[in-house]
């Protein structure tokens, strides 16, 4: 019979994969002996893999350099990072290495920014592209920025404000791009994006407060759709509108010269993931031409803010199955050694699905589970995977430790997570190793976080908080409470 969890597999999907093999019955991720890795370093573990940021880039960069050959695409691109996806130091530093550009969404993006150049990592020429509302501070950190000297530094107007604010402190002429509000798909809760500016105020908008304002300059209009870039009737339709409003604009305005798509790509989701890079971006070029050449001026310069598709498919999570539980007759939780909303926040939060494979026993018969987490919360469970309702692993065996991956979760995790800080129910944050390449092509490892303790989590919660030196502050804090409470009493 072909019973065992190896049959299933090649039964199922197109197995060995790029990035999956299989050695004896041990899993490998980007040839990442996935088994030795778990042996030295322990479970619950996190793991990224830097070269896979690179290649990524390179790709996608690739991508564009061919359709634009194709089209005879007049413009040029640029290739942004999101920050967002991932503001790690190890993730910036690989991303800087492939000539790109940056996106940040507030104000402590721009620290990261002057810290890069401070460092040499990011080019006093790249572009950095400010999306988001700005506050105070936000908008005070870009005026630095640019006053120091970073030109292309662009932020993009997301309300009717942000100008006169970003007028008030940066000292000379700079460069704005706007934000399009795109309309939702009908599925969503709202119409309209709460971000940038509604498709019917955009000419108004420019006419009103950018015209005449010799201070600022016209560069971008900034175009995004919150389901990200797909092949169906609602994107083409959005990036239709979004370019007719580009060519109106850019007869008025002839510094505008780029068009921000921004990002969307997805990430393999599956084993039995498809989608063709290659025929979207050559359908996305070609409808510009198209639109461009109709209304007779020339093509934008392209620019993307890819964060996810950068950074995604560069992590995995590996943890270990504890115990299983029979709760009825049909039902059998495995419990990992970890929390699925604590690690894998996604999981539960938008019910995202990842790539999930067993690291070890191929070769045993399988059996169909539920995976539980370590919380006493009834949503920490992961029931599913992709494009199946089901989960299936070797079977759980008490003197067999079986250990399972979750890949392509490089991005947003740590962050939405809270990294470095309080997890659900205690829960401690696993040990994080950073897997990169020598010169000769072999993979190196280094612990970039160790597993939180729980003195950690005590100082956090300040059961551990360090007396400052007393400086008087606190008798004056005392005093000013009292005198406080006495006068409300009289």
């Amino acid at each position: 019979m072909n019973n065992k969890y190896i049959d299933l597999i090649d039964q199922t999907y197109f197995f060995p994969q790029e990035e999956f093999t299989l050695e004896n019955e041990h899993l490998k991720f980007h040839n990442i002996p996935l088994q030795e890795l778990v042996e030295k370093y322990g479970s619950p573990l996190k793991f990224t893999y830097l070269p896979k940021i690179s290649e990524n880039i390179a790709r996608a960069k690739n991508w564009f350099a061919n359709s634009i050959i194709k089209n005879e695409y007049k413009g040029k691109y640029h290739y942004c990072y999101c920050t967002k996806s991932s503001h790690f130091q190890h993730i910036l530093h690989e991303t800087l290495k492939n000539d790109i550009h940056i996106e940040t969404s507030s104000a402590f993006d721009i620290n990261i920014v002057e810290q890069l150049k401070k460092d040499g990592k990011l080019k006093d020429d790249a572009y950095v592209i400010c999306n988001g509302f700005k506050r105070d501070q936000y908008i005070e950190n870009i005026a630095r920025l640019i006053n120091n000297g970073h030109r292309n530094c662009i932020p993009i107007i997301d309300n009717y404000e942000e100008i006169d604010l970003l007028s008030d402190v940066i000292e000379d002429t700079y460069k704005i791009g706007i934000r399009i509000a795109s309309e939702e798909e009908p599925k969503f809760e709202f119409y309209t994006s709460r971000l940038g500016i509604g498709y019917k105020n955009i000419v108004p908008f420019y006419e009103n407060q950018i015209k005449d304002n010799d201070k600022v300059e016209l560069k971008m209009l900034h175009f995004f759709i919150n389901t990200g870039i797909r092949d169906n009737a609602y994107y083409w339709n959005e990036l239709v509108k979004c370019l007719k409003v580009y060519t109106r604009l850019k007869k008025m305005c002839p510094s505008l010269d780029s068009l921000n798509i921004g990002g969307g790509f997805p990430i393999k989701n599956s084993l039995a993931f498809e989608y063709d890079y290659q025929y979207m971006i050559d359908e996305i070029l070609n409808q510009i031409n198209i639109t461009c050449q109709e209304a007779d001026v020339p093509v934008p310069n392209i620019f993307t803010e890819f964060g996810s598709f950068t950074v995604g498919e560069s992590g995995g999570a590996i943890y270990e199955i504890l115990y299983q539980k029979q709760q009825n007759d049909r039902e059998k939780w495995n419990m990992i050694d970890s929390s699925f909303i604590t690690t894998l926040p996604d999981t539960w939060a938008i019910n995202k699905r990842f790539i999930m494979l067993p690291i070890n026993r191929w070769n045993d018969e399988y059996e169909r589970v539920l995976l539980g987490g370590l919380t006493c919360d009834s949503d920490d469970y992961y029931n599913s995977e992709q494009n199946m309702n089901a989960i299936y692993l070797p079977k759980y065996k008490r003197d067999k430790p079986l250990y399972i991956g979750f890949f392509n979760t490089g991005a947003y995790q740590e962050t939405i997570g809270g990294f470095g800080g309080l997890q659900h129910c205690l829960i401690p944050q696993p040990k994080h190793i950073l897997i990169d390449k020598d010169a000769n092509g072999n993979l190196t490892y280094e612990v970039f976080s160790q597993q939180q303790k729980a003195e950690d989590l005590l100082s956090i919660l300040g059961y551990e908080k360090k007396k400052p030196a007393n400086d008087g502050s606190d008798n004056i804090v005392a005093n000013t409470i009292t005198s406080n409470v006495s006068n409300s009493l009289n």
